[in-house]
C-alpha cells in the first residue's frame, strides 16, 4: 500500500471512530427518559455486569477500593496468548492503575517459540462518569515495555506508547453500548517507529443481571516490521460474538467468566477461527467482611 492510500485508510478509519462515539453519544441522548445515573444501586439487568469485556475497553473505571483480576486466553491462528491483568483505584473512582503481563506459544508462519511478551503499564482517568444523557468516557494512556524476545517473535524490542479512548452508555434496561478509538506508537524497531490505529465498538444484551451476550467489532490498521526490516502494512476486522457469566459472593465480590469466537478477515490472509476464554474476579479491599 502507497503512503498516501494508507493516510487515506487512516482517516477512513479516525472517521468511522468519531461515527461510533457520536453514536453512543446520540444513544445517550435518546435513552434519557429511562435511562438513571449511574451508581451500585441501579436495578437494570444492564448494569448487573458492567466492566468484563473481552477485546475492547469499557469506560468504567474501579472504584475506591476495588480490585479486579483478569486472566485471558487466546487462539489465534496456530499461536496462543495468556494474559495477566490487574487493575486497581488509586483512592477514588477518578485514577485508576493497571498492568498487563502476557505469556505467548507461538506457532504459526514457521515459528517455535514461548515466553513471555511486552508487559504494558497503564493509567486511566475518568472523565465523564454516566448519567442519564452523557456515556462514561475514561481515556488512558499505556507504556510499552520490551520484556519479550525480539529475536523470538515475542516482543517488539522497543519502548512505546498507547493511548485509547473508550465510550460506554447503559441505552436501555437491557442493552449497553461501547465504543473505543485507539493509537499505538512504537519508538524504534529496527530504525523504524510503527504506529496502529484502532476503531472498536460492541453491543451487550442482558439476558439477566448474571448473563450476558455480546457481540464486539474491530477495525485495526497496523505497522509492523518484517524480516527484511521493513514497514508491513496490515488492515483486519474482527468480529467475535460471546457470552459472559457472573457469579456474585457476599462482601460485594464477583467472578465473571465468558468465552468468544473471534473472527478475523484480511486482505493478505485467509479468515482466522480463533477462541478467546475470560475469568475475572473482583473484590473490595476497604469493605469490611459481614
Amino acid at each position: 500500500m502507497h503512503r498516501a492510500e494508507y493516510r487515506r485508510s487512516c482517516g477512513r478509519y479516525l472517521a468511522l471512530t468519531i461515527v461510533l462515539a457520536l453514536t453512543i453519544v446520540a444513544a445517550s441522548v435518546l435513552a434519557a427518559g429511562t435511562a438513571r445515573a449511574d451508581d451500585d444501586d441501579d436495578p437494570r439487568p444492564a448494569a448487573g455486569i458492567k466492566d468484563n469485556s473481552f477485546l475492547i475497553d469499557e469506560a468504567y473505571n474501579q472504584g475506591p477500593g476495588e480490585i479486579q483480576h483478569i486472566l485471558t486466553l487466546q487462539r489465534q491462528q496456530r499461536d496462543w496468548t495468556l494474559s495477566f491483568n490487574q487493575e486497581w483505584s488509586l483512592g477514588s473512582q477518578a485514577h485508576q492503575m493497571s498492568y498487563s503481563v502476557p505469556y505467548l506459544r507461538l506457532r504459526s508462519d514457521g515459528q517455535r517459540a514461548r515466553g513471555i511478551g511486552d508487559v504494558e503499564i497503564s493509567y486511566r482517568y475518568q472523565a465523564w462518569l454516566e448519567s442519564a444523557t452523557m456515556p462514561a468516557f475514561a481515556p488512558g494512556v499505556s507504556l510499552i515495555l520490551p520484556t519479550g524476545s525480539q529475536s523470538r517473535g515475542l516482543g517488539d524490542g522497543s519502548f512505546g506508547v498507547e493511548i485509547m479512548l473508550p465510550f460506554s452508555k447503559i441505552v436501555s434496561d437491557r442493552v449497553t453500548l461501547h465504543a473505543n478509538a485507539g493509537v499505538t506508537h512504537l519508538f524504534d524497531v529496527h530504525g523504524h517507529s510503527p504506529t496502529s490505529f484502532v476503531a472498536a465498538g460492541s453491543a451487550v444484551y442482558a439476558v439477566t443481571r448474571e448473563f450476558n451476550f455480546l457481540v464486539e467489532g474491530l477495525v485495526e490498521w497496523s505497522e509492523s516490521v518484517n524480516d527484511a526490516f521493513a514497514l508491513e502494512r496490515e488492515t483486519t476486522f474482527t468480529l467475535s460474538p460471546g457470552f459472559r457469566k457472573a457469579i456474585n459472593l457476599p462482601d460485594d465480590k464477583q467472578f465473571v467468566f465468558g468465552f468468544a469466537t473471534p473472527i478475523t478477515f484480511s486482505r493478505d490472509r485467509s479468515t482466522d477461527y480463533g477462541l478467546f476464554f475470560y475469568l475475572s474476579f473482583e473484590h473490595n479491599v476497604l469493605k469490611k467482611k459481614r
